[in-house]
């Protein structure tokens, strides 16, 4: 396990294998949190867009629901109308 040290600024870099390891490149965004006692990166896609597409695919879809709820609205709608 590689050992860094931190610059006077703050400053890590990230040692070579990590980057290989996790295919970061230069200039590339990665996302830092805590966890618990400890610090985890995690590379950013390159194109936000297409690196988050379909992320939130599994499960109940909200445009479908909303598409239900307007048809539901519209089919009452039509009932209280002569």
């Amino acid at each position: 396990m590689p050992t860094v040290t931190v610059s006077s600024k703050g400053q890590i870099v990230v040692p070579k294998e990590v980057r290989e390891a996790l295919s970061i490149k230069a200039g590339q965004k990665v996302f830092m949190k805590v966890v618990d006692d400890h610090a985890e990166i995690i590379p950013l896609p390159e194109n936000p867009v297409e690196g988050f597409c379909g992320i939130l695919s599994k499960g109940s879809s909200l445009t479908k629901a909303l598409l239900r709820k307007r048809k539901e609205e519209i089919r009452l709608e039509e009932k209280k109308t002569p």
